[in-house]
């Protein structure tokens, strides 16, 4: 959805002085970012030009009793790209928004330019990883192996078995490019422990080292 010379997003948050700010921050970055809607519910998103932005930034506080998680899940679902900006430094919540599709997730104290900078990776349907998510996307770094979710090691194994991640996807009921999020947060994870994996050959021979996959399975 990206264009080549403008990148446009969609701001979902209910603090009106939070998506003033924001929008000020992308529309004055570099790239400059044009902020096509914005508004306190996440139905600004889906209808009118918002439908069509770039990257969803999406609040997950939203004035409701529970974190906005289903509607993470329906954007990721169909292909949106979402930047996740919360006021919220939880490694639980953050796991789990990467977990449902997310590209990435931030704290508001991180300021303009992580959010920009994860604003742009995300346009480009690559996951950015902020100070804040480091710690949780390493996971336990003295065993040298990283802590890859349930739904990430599903992904990694169905896409060794397959030539698509189109394919993949229809075996789980996923995106396509939800499928690629998951791969980006294992490579990112794989780097953070000191084992890097850029291809999918290097993360095959991770995987067998580390007994997520056996040989015979593929």
């Amino acid at each position: 959805m990206a264009g080549e010379t403008e990148l446009s997003a969609v701001i979902v948050d209910d603090h009106p002085a939070v998506r003033a700010g924001v929008a000020s921050w992308l529309t004055g970055g570099s790239p400059s970012i044009r902020v096509v809607a914005s508004g306190d519910d996440v139905q600004v998103a889906w209808t009118g030009a918002g439908a069509t932005a770039d990257v969803v930034i999406l609040d997950l506080h939203l004035g409701g009793p529970a974190p906005a998680m289903t509607e993470l899940r329906r954007l990721a679902e169909a292909g949106r790209r979402v930047v996740v900006y919360s006021m919220r430094a939880d490694d639980e919540i953050a796991l789990q928004c990467l977990e449902l599709g997310a590209l990435s997730y931030l704290t508001k104290a991180e300021g303009a330019e992580h959010l920009l900078e994860a604003t742009v990776t995300a346009a480009a349907g690559r996951a950015y990883t902020p100070p804040s998510l480091a710690g949780a996307l390493a996971g336990d770094r003295s065993t040298g192996r990283p802590t890859l979710s349930a739904r990430e090691t599903e992904v990694l194994i169905e896409w060794f078995q397959s030539e698509s991640k189109d394919f993949v996807g229809q075996r789980l009921g996923i995106s396509p490019r939800t499928v690629n999020t998951h791969l980006e947060h294992i490579r990112i994870k794989y780097a953070m422990s000191g084992r890097e994996a850029p291809t999918k050959a290097a993360l095959l021979a991770r995987a067998i080292q580390d007994g997520l996959v056996q040989i015979d399975e593929l």
